[in-house]
């Protein structure tokens, strides 16, 4: 018989407990946040069942309760109060992003606030940056992402998170806050962001559609996973201080090997089409939701993220305090 029996350790909750590995606290999750021009009460996104546009001053009330409930971290993301071919609002003082920057370091002083940094949101073609005969022109869209970056900044933003996947963002946003006085703000690059089949319902959220063709001409494909990691050593030359991967669940390699390889604190976005798969499947009785939830960040963080950016930190906080 065996004298080494692994299953000791697994006879009971508590020893279970006592010797588990990883764990999903609620200080390292991200909760993302839409924030959309206007009053009036917070407004339900049919594909994205939970989740919610807020006004500025519907955001203050946010920030208060995801405080009390034990969250302190958001990551912001604007819709445009009116667009353009260059998306010139995204970098308004008086935008929404900027204003519920405001409003949140009033209502929620210790809250953590990180805000999304790109275009697609403000442009009439729903791209990412300035397009010029029907391409997106790398260098003209990173000047504009310094200028949104440097708005967030000065309206009090801790973290600017970069998601154009434009080569040399990370470099232009560094170099224009610095050159504000921002050499405090940090800078999450979205630095291996594959162009997915999973963003459908943060695109109704965001109204950030493309007009024409895709995103594959500047958003990673998913079938590579070396030139994943030259991203991340990329933007860890041109100075990001967190590197994030996205989609979280079908990157688990990408942050196991990127854990081996970088010291900077690593994080993953649980995307829209993943909270809406495994709602969906919790819907129909196909899966017990808290399992699955519980179960996916816990890989998330196996894997080796320390942040994740989630739309269940809500439930997690829910049920870290005993609810069913």
């Amino acid at each position: 018989m065996p004298r080494v029996r692994l299953r000791r350790l697994r006879r009971s909750p508590s020893l279970r407990e006592w010797v588990a590995e990883t764990t999903v606290e609620l200080r390292r999750l991200i909760y993302p946040v839409f924030v959309r021009p206007g009053t009036g009460r917070p407004e339900p996104i049919p594909s994205f069942p939970g989740v919610f546009r807020y006004s500025v001053r519907g955001v203050s009330a946010l920030a208060r309760e995801l405080s009390s409930e034990g969250i302190h971290s958001v990551l912001l993301f604007g819709v445009g109060r009116r667009k353009d071919p260059e998306g010139r609002d995204a970098w308004a003082a008086d935008g929404v992003v900027p204003e519920a920057v405001r409003a949140i370091r009033r209502a929620a002083p210790e809250m953590v606030i990180s805000t999304d940094v790109c275009l697609c949101a403000y442009t009439t073609h729903g791209h990412c940056g300035v397009v010029a005969h029907g391409t997106v022109v790398n260098d003209a869209t990173c000047e504009r992402l310094a200028r949104v970056a440097v708005a967030h900044a000065e309206a009090g933003a801790d973290v600017v998170a970069p998601s154009a996947m434009m080569d040399g963002q990370v470099a232009a946003i560094r170099a224009a806050l610095d050159g504000a006085g921002h050499e405090d703000a940090g800078v999450l690059a979205y630095t291996s962001k594959h162009a997915s089949s999973f963003y459908g319902p943060f695109r109704e959220a965001e109204q950030s559609t493309p007009e024409f063709g895709d995103r594959r001409g500047y958003q990673m494909d998913f079938r590579n996973a070396r030139e994943a990691l030259r991203e991340m050593e990329q933007d860890v030359a041109e100075g990001a201080d967190v590197l994030m991967v996205k989609p979280a669940l079908t990157s688990l390699d990408l942050l196991a090997r990127a854990r081996q390889r970088f010291l900077l604190p690593l994080a993953a976005y649980q995307v829209s089409g993943e909270y809406a798969m495994l709602r969906a499947a919790a819907a129909a009785g196909v899966v017990d939701e808290r399992a699955a939830v519980e179960e996916t960040l816990t890989a998330i963080r196996r894997a080796g993220a320390d942040l994740i950016v989630t739309y269940f930190a809500r439930d997690v906080a829910h049920w870290s305090r005993g609810g069913p």
